[in-house]
């Protein structure tokens, strides 16, 4: 009766409002009246479900305030929050009205959090093997302790993505147990502590669908699998070893986003985007990227690969493994059981009229030799070395024993790189230097105000960072420099002298620009620098 009564209220005042709109208010059943109703209806079922996720009801009672609620609508839940602002503002001495305003904040919150929560069924995230069958059809029907094994599975893997890790790594302990650590930005991070035997159940899930063999524990095995979270596809990288303790997995989280990332995200500088993008405009030449391991060169490659107009080139990958699929270009992965390989497949590009030729990595002579004679012969040849710089990329080519007149005539451009942490936005802060370190950085020409330092929030995680980017060294072939690489001489003096003639710059002075502009810290540059 007293919704009834409230509802004629409303509708008086509503009609009193719209005036000659409401014609039909003498009918048994018009149009505001309807309209009323079903909001009012609505109201009632969205509180009654969001009653029974409240934290503030008490589970035996749960039941109860959802009939009320039901019958009442917002009502009973408008009661529950000033009930917990009453009890709050008594408990700590605020105001009410504070009491007030920070509950309905918390509500909001919880609200949001409760509307995306996972879904406990496994229907957010699925995991697949490589050809596309799910975990849960791999185990069939499996008891409750296996049905737990696999909802932990998933839930690291979506908790990886959601983190944004690069790398998931299972490792024994002496104690009987096993450490979940995440590598978020560059860093380690533990997640979570198993016990053996529930940590074992984990691993060899992650080998199931992984295709590989669980009961060998002490042969290093390699696997894939994919990861589904709704539109999402996420492809995984796995590696096993045999350990002290017991087995270590190594789970590569390969990048989701490489797919659209192009040259302006990588964090080059204007004149060092400038470089390269004249390069990749060039019909042939080898550009090669540098650094070592987890510098982020994959990424740059994609980046490049995104600037260049796919559907009027040709291109052609070679990778080890496909990391992100490409749209209208041919890539092939490269797998030594199958007897392909980096220079094998190669050779059969160079026979399928290609403009781009993309290595993903170039690890003897002949993967290096064929890539650079395809430079020459008039084809774009884009891949990756591991080594720490220009000069040691040079020393490398030529200690696999690529001739000097090759390595001249191919070679276009030289980029090394790495990746620092980038600040949080949310929390960084001035940095503070004693009086001695304050003269060390004006001697240099740094103004110590300029720089900031981490301090840590929830956004960031208490890390102070969030995201990285890239400092890069770039060396370009001029004919000088060609000319002594042909002669073998002098290639060391020549690397040097390369900054002020080409407008290049090595890494620590890039990285010092970005600390300078309160982009990263001078100890996150340190770290990476040494």
């Amino acid at each position: 009766m007293m919704v009834c009564e409230m509802l004629r209220i409303i509708e008086y005042h509503a009609s009193g409002v719209l005036g000659d709109l409401s014609p039909d208010a003498d009918l048994l059943i018009n149009p505001m009246r309807l309209i009323l109703w079903i909001g009012w209806a609505y109201l009632c079922f969205y509180s009654a479900q969001k009653i029974q996720f409240n934290p503030y009801v008490p589970a035996k009672y749960r039941t109860l305030f959802v009939l009320a609620t039901l019958a009442a609508g917002p009502f009973v839940f408008l009661g529950l929050v000033i009930k917990r602002a009453v009890s709050v503002s008594i408990k700590t001495g605020t105001g009410l009205w504070e009491s007030l305003s920070q509950s309905v904040t918390e509500l909001l919150s919880s609200m949001t959090l409760l509307s995306h929560r996972p879904r406990r069924t496994g229907q957010e995230i699925r995991l697949m093997d490589a050809s596309g069958r799910n975990i849960r059809d791999i185990y069939g029907k499996s008891d409750k302790q296996a049905r737990n094994i696999l909802q932990l599975t998933e839930s690291i893997v979506e908790k990886s993505i959601k983190t944004r890790a690069s790398d998931i790594l299972i490792d024994p302990r002496p104690d009987s147990i096993y450490t979940i650590r995440f590598r978020i930005d560059g860093m380690l991070s533990t997640y979570k502590e198993l016990d053996a035997e529930k940590a074992l159940a984990v691993v060899n899930s992650f080998k199931a669908i992984s295709d590989m063999d669980i009961a060998e524990r002490r042969r290093p095995q390699d696997g894939s699998f994919l990861a589904r979270v709704n539109t999402l596809n996420v492809s995984f990288r796995v590696a096993s070893a045999g350990v002290m303790n017991g087995e270590k997995l190594s789970i590569r989280i390969l990048n989701q986003n490489a797919a659209s990332q192009t040259l302006d995200d990588v964090g080059l500088t204007h004149k060092q985007l400038q470089i390269l993008r004249d390069a990749i405009g060039k019909p042939s030449g080898l550009i090669l990227i540098c650094g070592p391991t987890g510098s982020g060169k994959t990424s740059t490659l994609y980046a490049m690969l995104n600037e260049i107009d796919r559907f009027t080139r040709n291109v052609v990958t070679v990778e080890d493994p496909i990391e992100t699929v490409l749209s209208n270009a041919s890539q092939i992965e490269v797998n030594t059981k199958a007897d392909i390989t980096f220079a094998k497949a190669l050779r059969s590009i160079l026979r399928q009229d290609p403009d781009v030729i993309c290595v993903g990595e170039i690890r003897d002579e002949e993967t290096a030799e064929i890539a650079l004679r395809a430079a020459q012969t008039g084809h774009q040849v884009f891949a990756t070395l591991h080594c720490d710089s220009n000069t040691a990329a040079i020393l490398r080519l030529l200690d696999l024993g690529v001739s000097p007149a090759l390595l001249a005539s191919g070679l276009q451009i030289i980029v090394s790189q790495r990746l620092v942490r980038c600040l949080c936005d949310h929390c960084k802060e001035p940095a503070q230097f004693t009086s001695t370190q304050t003269k060390d950085l004006m001697m240099k020409n740094i103004d110590p105000k300029t720089l900031f330092t981490s301090k840590g929030c929830k956004k960031c995680h208490e890390t102070g960072y969030y995201g990285r980017t890239a400092i890069a060294d770039i060396t370009m072939m001029t004919p000088e420099f060609r000319a002594s690489i042909a002669k073998n001489k002098n290639v060391m003096e020549d690397l040097t002298n390369q900054g002020a003639k080409v407008g290049t710059s090595n890494l620590k002075k890039q990285g010092l620009k970005k600390a300078v502009s309160g982009i990263t810290t001078l100890s996150e540059l340190k770290r990476v620098m040494g």
